[in-house]
């Protein structure tokens, strides 16, 4: 089964393989914001890919106009909801900009 490793927790869970990115995080209650539930309608899921980048799902042109939303987006840059773990990744959740809401 996949590893994906999230930062800067340093926590690391195995993922069946295909599922979604945002729901592995929340399954193993690491935080991961995502305001529209996982519907990609909005950037609060926006983490950074740091290795495995090339192994996730083509992203769609919903996702990259999302993207361009989000703050201090990176050259690998995807939402958490639209990422289907394959194999193994190290995923950076980045700080949120300072004085955003806490809720979910």
């Amino acid at each position: 089964m996949p590893k994906v490793r999230f930062l800067p927790a340093e926590e690391e869970v195995e993922v069946e393989p295909g599922k979604i990115l945002l729901d592995a995080a929340l399954d193993n209650n690491i935080k991961i914001d995502h305001n529209c539930g996982g519907n990609c309608a909005c950037a609060t899921c926006h983490v950074i890919i740091e290795s495995g980048y090339e192994t996730l799902n083509e992203m769609s042109e919903d996702e990259a106009d999302m993207l361009d939303e989000a703050e201090n987006v990176a050259e690998t840059s995807r939402l958490a909801c639209q990422c289907k773990v394959t194999a193994d990744l190290v995923v950076r959740i980045p700080a949120k900009p300072a004085g955003l809401d806490d809720t979910v």
